[in-house]
């Protein structure tokens, strides 16, 4: 049985998420030699490649089949190379927290100045504010602002005020 190559153009069997049918598609998108993107022949439609709902049910019974046997499953490789990514949402927390601890490392409780409006910092100093916790003041706004890097993320507090 020879199987004919995929490209994009091509036809091939795919659900159709629409017709909700396993039908024949255009292929009009491929990364590679895989499917990304069809166009449903009968309703003309465009998605994203799912293959036969016949073929997604095999794979079930043979994955089922080798769990029941014991045997060990293949290793799915993942898109992005089995490596996790942050994002940069992710990347900043982590960031801002390393920079928190580098900051705050090693310092005795003593260090730390109690927060009180009325006092006047200045950059760099250590805080310890009573519902944020120990935090390092990042840079001085103004006369009347100061921005403390606590744990959980910079805050702009007031200080100096009469």
């Amino acid at each position: 049985m020879t199987t004919k190559k995929l490209r994009t153009g091509g036809e091939v069997d795919a659900w159709c998420t629409k017709c909700r049918l396993d039908l024949t598609h255009r292929i009009i998108a491929m990364v590679g030699d895989v499917v990304k993107k069809v166009e449903c022949k009968t309703c003309m439609s465009h998605h994203l490649y799912r293959a036969p709902k016949s073929e997604r049910e095999s794979r079930a019974a043979a994955r089922a089949a080798a769990r029941s046997t014991g045997e060990p499953r293949a290793a799915s490789a993942s898109p992005r190379g089995g490596v996790e990514r942050l994002t940069a949402a992710q990347r900043a927390e982590r960031d801002q927290t390393l920079a928190w601890e580098r900051a705050i490392a090693g310092q005795p409780s003593g260090a730390f100045k109690p927060y009180r409006i009325t006092l006047t910092f200045g950059e760099g100093e250590l805080i310890h504010h009573s519902k944020f916790g120990d935090g390092v003041v990042a840079k001085v706004i103004d006369r009347g602002k100061i921005e403390i890097l606590f744990k959980d993320g910079p805050r702009t507090m007031a200080h100096g005020q009469p």
